[in-house]
């Protein structure tokens, strides 16, 4: 049996085509309670239709399902967990009972084909609502949902993660400081004021940015582990192993990296990725020794709080903590992972405070303190522990090959008083066909979302074998895809593609699918299959297991 974890909900985007100020208030959650807005409900889609198109001709899950069908699996013997993503994961619990009825489905599932445990499928932000699932269905009653400790062991083959943000991805972060991602970065250039301006009474981005502040899913996907993970103000894990301007090749038949073309990175330039925001190119090049920083708090809170923005017809968190804020924020030159969060914190205290609440960022020192009982530290592997499953298998499945967001250029803006005051400097360049920096955004290997290392790391490194971590030796395997885009436009989006999305039609992954759901194991499939440097990454990492 199957279960697909999807975080895609349908009937999204034509009223946001044609109503978009109405579809942004029904879309949005209470800014205080995280839940329905008063008077408003909006609610997942069930079924496999929930996720088999994300629109007409887009698929998602579809080419996966046609193909489980192909091997005899039908409905009663696969199941789309369909859940609503904007929620924090044990929100989905308190509103929907989300928790209780894949729990109850697994059960059913077992129950009626005679013993034989799940296969489960979770796909980008649903590997971190499973990997929650799983500590929730052991845990207790209230919080949790009465299980037990052997509760995996007994329901559960394997879990098959898809492009897993297991340790968060750097895009969250620029997400939640000024909505913006490359693309939409990109696009601000093109048409300066037109989307986050007054022109025509549009003012795109502070819509934007009042809705998705609601979504506390988002909080999830905060990068994980600090500057032991994700590097420091002079080092990052990856250094510069990637080229960012070469082809990718049209072979997923490679079973070791030795058969990889080398790639000369004489001429690249070292890339600090640990910086995850820095104030200027300047900034972001030099050496740690010859930035000038003010402390991020000094005099900020002498001046007024409250800007003079009571003309601001859209409010946003920006516009109650003052210019002199903001400038403190630039002032203080560098964001690494480990101040990620006081930057956050100090700009959109409301929206960390009530995430906070319900997600958690770093490494646990001790996992059996009974602080790690609660919820908030579920969906973090480095602050819980795998299931008592040693029979149970877990996959990390993804591309590799696409430049991917990892660190970012920013500025501050003085546009309009109303307006977001930072935006990705997209005027940065590297200077070179090659370079890893372009249009504001440094790139790292990847799946076009989630980097290599995010979503990697754990099967390398943190669940390898008997650790803290995965304290029964559950067997992990990496999965990686080389991305190669469509040979023509018969193609579609590509059989080879290991882009976020577009791998799910990926014809390599499919079939590592197909085999173990019926019934193959992980050394059957050839164990690891690995393309990128994760294994060197994570030597370079000093995580005690």
């Amino acid at each position: 049996m199957c279960i697909l974890c999807s975080n895609l909900m349908l009937e999204v985007i034509l009223p946001s085509l044609y109503r978009p100020l109405c579809w942004a208030q029904h879309m949005s959650l209470d800014n205080e309670t995280g839940l329905d807005p008063p008077g408003i409900r909006v609610r997942p889609v069930s079924g496999l239709v929930a996720a088999d198109y994300f629109a007409a001709g887009y698929f998602v899950w579809a080419v996966l399902i046609a193909n489980l069908a192909q091997i005899g699996y039908e409905e009663k013997t696969m199941y789309m967990a369909a859940y609503d993503w904007r929620l924090s994961f044990q929100n989905t619990e308190v509103r929907d009972q989300t928790l209780s009825r894949i729990k109850s489905n697994i059960e059913l599932m077992v129950a009626t084909n005679g013993g034989k445990k799940v296969v489960v499928i979770p796909h980008s932000m649903g590997v971190l609502y499973f990997l929650h699932f799983m500590k929730w269905v052991e845990a207790p009653p209230p919080m949790g949902g009465g299980g037990g400790s052997e509760w995996c062991a007994k329901h559960i083959k394997a879990v098959m993660n898809i492009g897993g943000p297991f340790l968060g991805v750097p895009k969250s972060v620029s997400g939640l400081f000024s909505v913006e991602a490359r693309d939409i970065a990109i696009a601000r250039t093109f048409a300066p004021g037109f989307l986050d301006k007054d022109v025509f009474g549009l003012q795109t981005f502070q819509h934007l940015m009042r809705m998705t502040r609601t979504w506390d899913s988002t909080m999830s996907m905060i990068p994980k582990g600090g500057e032991t993970i994700w590097g420091g103000l002079d080092w990052s894990p990856e250094g510069s192993s990637f080229n960012c301007g070469a082809k990718t090749l049209r072979n997923n038949s490679i079973n070791n990296t030795d058969q990889i073309p080398n790639i000369n990175l004489a001429n690249m330039k070292n890339v600090n990725y640990g910086r995850i925001i820095s104030f200027g190119k300047d900034v972001a090049e030099a050496h740690s020794s010859k930035i000038e920083r003010v402390d991020l708090l000094q005099d900020s809170m002498k001046a007024d709080m409250l800007a003079n923005l009571t003309n601001c017809d859209i409010w946003i968190e920006y516009h109650d903590i003052g210019d002199h804020r903001i400038k403190a924020a630039a002032d203080y030159k560098v964001y690494t992972a480990g101040s990620i969060l006081d930057l956050l914190h100090f700009v959109s205290p409301k929206l960390m405070a009530r995430g906070g609440a319900h997600f958690s960022y770093g490494i646990a020192d001790n996992l059996d303190d009974p602080k790690y009982q609660h919820y908030k530290y579920w969906s973090n592997p480095l602050e819980t522990k795998l299931p008592d499953a040693p029979d149970m298998e877990i996959y990390s499945m993804y591309g590799v090959g696409i430049p991917t967001e990892r660190a970012y250029v920013y500025k501050v803006t003085t546009a309009t008083d109303c307006s977001i005051p930072f935006q990705i400097d997209t005027s940065v360049e590297g200077g070179s066909e090659d370079s890893c920096l372009k249009g504001g955004v440094f790139s790292a290997d990847g799946d076009e979302t989630v980097p290599v290392l995010s979503a990697g790391l754990m099967a390398a490194k943190g669940w390898r074998g008997k650790t803290r971590f995965n304290p029964s030796g559950i067997p992990t395997y990496i999965r990686e895809y080389s991305h190669a885009p469509p040979a023509n436009l018969l193609e579609g989006r590509g059989t080879q593609s290991g882009a976020h999305v577009d791998i799910m039609g990926n014809f390599a992954l499919i079939e590592d699918i197909i085999r173990v759901a019926a019934g193959a194991t992980g050394k059957e499939l050839g164990g690891d299959h690995v393309y990128s440097d994760i294994f060197k990454w994570a030597e370079r990492i000093n995580l005690q297991l």
